[in-house]
């Protein structure tokens, strides 16, 4: 356990636990760096090939920013805040399921959003409140309209009202809705899912989704036809098809058997 974040491994999956209860899981600097340094490094251990990240208890997944800290040093929150957003901006991440087991509020909302699943509970609801507190959001909440309707994006962000669970999954920001109970073990099985896949085939593929989510189709057919060649990526489809013909697991490098994940 490092600055608020507990880690543990299931199988190829990293589950990251924002463990700051007390304040909601809200997020400090120690923890946002913490947090940072986490996915890097799942992302460069081969053994590990998708994170689960989720928030202690059951009140929140996480509120956001610390204001307290904010107000400690808004120097320090800004730089920890940016080198969070890098690195869950970056097209070469590890895939990230966000478990949401509580409500999830103005920066715990956007951690959400740039998770590239979300497993929540039946009970959870998601708002941007920036706005009433005189802030933007800016860890995410900006780039809705990306994922959904302008007029809907306008009303969640310029309103700051929350909204139910079943509400986002209807917008289509939430692949699961189940009991709370069973949130983790659903995202985990997610999670391990896409672990067992070609790791170069599930990056590739994982980039130039979310380039075309943000910078559109042009873009993402651009991105697409301008992969650089790749042994690895050449390496993994060679022994898809093997695998495919001699009806077994495929053995990706650096991983284990598909059936074994």
């Amino acid at each position: 356990m490092t600055a608020g974040l507990r880690s543990e491994r299931d199988g190829r999956v990293l589950v990251l636990t924002i463990d700051r209860p007390e304040v909601r899981n809200a997020l400090d600097p120690a923890t946002l760096d913490a947090l940072a340094a986490a996915v890097t490094d799942a992302g460069l251990d081969a053994t590990i090939g998708a994170v689960v990240l989720t928030g202690a208890g059951h009140a929140s997944f996480s509120s956001g920013m610390d204001l307290r800290a904010l107000e400690r040093d808004r120097a320090d929150a800004a730089r920890a805040s940016r080198a969070f957003d890098v690195v869950m901006r970056d097209g070469a991440r590890i895939p990230i399921v966000a478990a949401v087991a509580g409500n999830a509020i103005g920066g715990g909302f956007e951690i959400a959003l740039r998770c590239d699943l979300v497993v929540a509970a039946d009970d959870v609801v998601f708002g941007l409140p920036e706005v009433g507190r005189g802030l933007v959001p800016g860890g995410g909440g900006t780039l809705l309209p990306s994922r959904i309707s302008l007029a809907v994006a306008l009303e969640l962000g310029l309103t700051g009202e929350p909204i139910t669970v079943q509400r986002a999954y209807d917008l289509g920001l939430v692949n699961r809705v189940v009991p709370r109970a069973e949130v983790l073990a659903v995202a985990l099985a997610i999670a391990a899912r896409v672990a067992a896949n070609a790791p170069g085939a599930v990056a590739a593929t994982r980039r130039l989704m979310w380039v075309t989510a943000t910078d559109g189709a042009a873009a993402g057919l651009a991105a697409l036809r301008d992969q650089p060649p790749s042994a690895a990526r050449d390496r993994e489809a060679a022994e898809g098809l093997a695998a495919f013909f001699e009806k077994r697991a495929p053995r990706w490098e650096g991983g284990t058997d598909a059936d074994d994940a």
